[in-house]
Formats: structure tokens, sequence, C-alpha cells
């Protein structure tokens, strides 16, 4: 996992249980969450890894804002503060996040550490089921550790249209025209054939479609960095690239992100994502297959029922 200072992206179950057999000062966090599902603290409590502690993603890796800001907001460095104080989390400790799902919840966390200038932080690769399939033991329960001391900031990873006023959505607008700008959603609400949870149906124009699930194996785990490399290449992404991904609220946009470092590209995230270009009526949204589809309607259908998340 480590080289020297550094922490790698991902370390997998075998090299964490070496760390804990070690007695290596580690934070373990359980980050499940699923879009419009259960909450995640019911399955952390009847099983997780042992000493890991439940991070609950809607209230304590997300903010609060309008609509027009996205569904998942980027907290406030002093909220994220008290956070990771709260799970235990001490100046100069190496964290591992997790969650059952391949990441995709997990990666969030990694993000805003890592955006908090805390970059002793890496993902469990494939989550709880490579731990599980290795028969590694679990706990149940809640674990409550000492209160940590760490101090984190913000602005230390790349984003684009962070401020999600006119400005900031102006350059997410501007970016395929100067870079690659991915979305990270699932193919059919990049088309625009579906959409369960924003006001309006389809992409960014001119971003291209980069579904996340497509950076995992079957196991769950990331693909191995080469096949990671092809992957971003066929999409004419590269090291030297501009590259800027989003996805519904900003939440697996992270994961792609996550997985352009393992091929060794560096990305920047806009975290308003999806939610909250469809939430500005002023704004084109784009249908169909291609980058160049179709731009349809600006204007913001009326109101439905939805899903929240």
């Amino acid at each position: 996992m480590m080289k020297g200072d550094a922490v790698k992206t991902l370390i997998d179950a075998a090299a964490l249980w070496e760390r804990m057999q070690a007695g290596a000062r580690t934070v373990l966090l359980d980050v499940r969450w699923t879009l419009g599902g259960p909450h995640g603290h019911e399955s952390y409590t009847r099983g997780h890894i042992p000493g890991a502690v439940f991070v609950d993603l809607e209230t304590e890796l997300a903010g609060h804002g309008t609509a027009q800001q996205g569904r998942h907001p980027l907290p406030e460095p002093a909220a994220l503060t008290e956070a990771a104080r709260g799970w235990g989390i001490n100046t100069g400790d190496t964290v591992v996040a997790y969650d059952d799902g391949g990441n995709m919840a997990a990666a969030r966390l990694w993000w805003l550490l890592r955006d908090g200038g805390f970059d002793r932080v890496a993902l469990l690769d494939g989550g709880l089921g490579a731990w599980r399939a290795a028969d590694y033991p679990i706990a149940d329960g809640d674990e409550r550790p000492p209160r940590g001391d760490v101090q984190l900031a913000s602005g230390r990873m790349p984003t684009v249209g962070a401020d999600t006023a006119v400005t900031g959505l102006d350059d997410v607008r501007r970016w395929p025209s100067s870079g690659i700008l991915l979305d990270a959603r699932a193919g059919e609400r990049y088309r625009g054939e579906t959409e369960p949870m924003d006001p309006r149906a389809g992409h960014v124009p001119g971003a291209l479609s980069a579904p996340t699930s497509a950076n995992l194996a079957a196991d769950n785990r990331f693909l191995p960095a080469a096949e990671l490399t092809v992957r971003f290449a066929a999409l004419g992404v590269t090291p030297s690239s501009a590259v800027a991904v989003y996805c519904g609220s900003g939440i697996t946009a992270a994961h792609e992100i996550a997985a352009l470092e393992v091929a060794g590209i560096r990305a920047a995230l806009f975290p308003g994502s999806f939610s909250a270009w469809s939430n500005h009526p002023e704004l084109p949204v784009a249908t169909g297959p291609a980058a160049g589809a179709q731009v349809v309607d600006r204007q913001l259908p009326e109101s439905r029922d939805k899903v929240n998340g």
C-alpha cells in the first residue's frame, strides 16, 4: 500500500489484514450507501470489518443547499473536520475506506479527504465483498472510537464549476471545447432514456459517456491500471489530457476520478454534477448516444414525483 510516505489509491484485503495483524495504526471507515436505497447503517451493524466506523454519506459527506447546487453539495471544511474527528482520524493516520458496492460510495470519502489535504487514504479494493471472500473476521454492532484531532481544509483536488452560479456553470459548458468532460452515469441516463432523480433527462452537451461501472471487474475490484489506461484512451483521455468528470450529484464521479488516478491521469470533479446542471433552465441539455447529440428543450418540465437522492 505504501511507498515511502505515499499512500496508493487502492489497498487489497490481504495487505489490509497484514497491517491489522501487525498493529499498524489504520482508521477503517464503512461508507455503505445506495441511491434511494435503505440506510447503510443497518447493514453495517449486522457485519463490518472489525474496528470500522460507519460514515453516513447523506449527513456527513454532503452539505446543504439549493436544488441549483445539486443533490449532494460538498460539505463545508469545518463540518467535514468535525465529522472526521468523530470517526477517530488523527493527523498522520492511515485511513482505509470501503463499502459493499465496488467503492461507488466510499470513493466520495476518499475524494473529500484528499481535497481536504489528507493524503494518507486508500480504498479497499473489492470492498467488503473482497474481505468476506478472503474469510477474514467480521464484527457486528457499532464502533465508537476516541475523538481524533485531524484538521481538514478544501481545494486540494481540482474541480470545475464548483461555484454553481452562472460563472461556475459557464466553466463546465466551455470545458468540452478545451478538454474532455466525462459523464460517469449509466448509459441510459446519459442518453436521456430515463431519469429517476433529476428534473431533466440527458447530458451536458459535449460530454462523453463513461459509465463508472466499467471501471470494475466482475468481483467489484478496480480493473488493472493497464486496462483502465486502455479504457480511457478509447475516450481520448491520456495523462496529458484536461479531464473533468460529473455524475448525477457528484458521488460516483469520485469513483471515476479514483480510476483515472489508478491509470495515472489527474481529473477534476464537477461537484454539482447533472443534478445542478439540470436545475438551471437556461442551460441546454442534450440527448442521444453521442456527445454532439440533439440539444433539447432548455426549459424545466412540470414537476413530477421523484425518488429522493
